[in-house]
């Protein structure tokens, strides 16, 4: 075959798929798996944190259980919250309490333009967890070399399987815990990385609060699109 008859065939195959093309190639699905919690693979991509690194006295793990009737396990996040700190530590930190997982930073970036919501199949222990978001840093000033950080609490019922959903609007931007009193969207097609934590102290009316134990199971994190 020439190259002449080799790229009009082609241009041919190309229009053939074009026009074959219907709705459903052209939008994403209407849910997306950001993450699963059934094997000790998937934790691979989480690593802990807590004011221990800063003096605290707080502890977490997160590891994988067997579950009853489904072959895959259940990722556990469970821990203890102190509001104590370390005799003599270096760090002048005002406040303990706090246990995180974070994941570790996408290869690039994930695109959630096409998504409103973000949704988390949870079993609690009725304490107030806080969901986060990573975007590329646009917001903070230059030099500032922190990752944009979204948060939105989601409270997490006892001992029931429930599927928290939070749209993408409810996620204030944050700064070190803080809410940023300004006017500011995310930008959801530069989706770095997200995390779950949990603080001793703060959360909605009615979830248990103060030091002690927390567990909480996971089983997947995704991205809906409900409008």
């Amino acid at each position: 075959m020439s190259r002449f008859r080799a790229l009009l065939q082609s241009s041919l195959d190309a229009t053939k798929k074009a026009l074959a093309w219907n709705v459903d190639d052209l939008m994403p699905p209407t849910e997306r798996y950001i993450f699963n919690f059934n094997s000790k693979e998937d934790l691979k991509k989480w690593h802990l944190y807590s004011d221990s690194e800063y003096g605290g006295l707080s502890s977490a793990s997160l590891e994988i259980a067997e579950s009853q009737n489904r072959p895959s396990g259940i990722g556990i996040f469970s821990g203890n919250l102190s509001l104590g700190v370390t005799n003599g530590s270096k760090w002048n930190i005002t406040r303990s309490g706090f246990c995180g997982m974070r994941s570790k930073k996408f290869d690039g970036f994930i695109d959630m333009d096409a998504y409103d919501t973000i949704a988390l199949k949870l079993k609690g222990d009725g304490r107030c967890y806080i969901s986060t978001i990573y975007t590329e840093n646009w917001v903070n000033s230059p030099g500032q070399q922190e990752d944009n950080s979204w948060q939105a609490f989601v409270f997490v019922p006892r001992d029931n399987w429930y599927i928290a959903k939070i749209p993408l609007a409810r996620y204030l931007p944050t700064w070190r815990g803080n809410v940023i009193d300004v006017e500011l969207e995310m930008n959801p097609s530069r989706i770095l990385g997200m995390s779950l934590s949990v603080n001793a102290e703060g959360g909605v009316p009615g979830a248990k609060t103060g030091p002690g134990d927390f567990r909480v199971e996971l089983d997947w994190i995704k991205a809906l699109r409900t409008v």
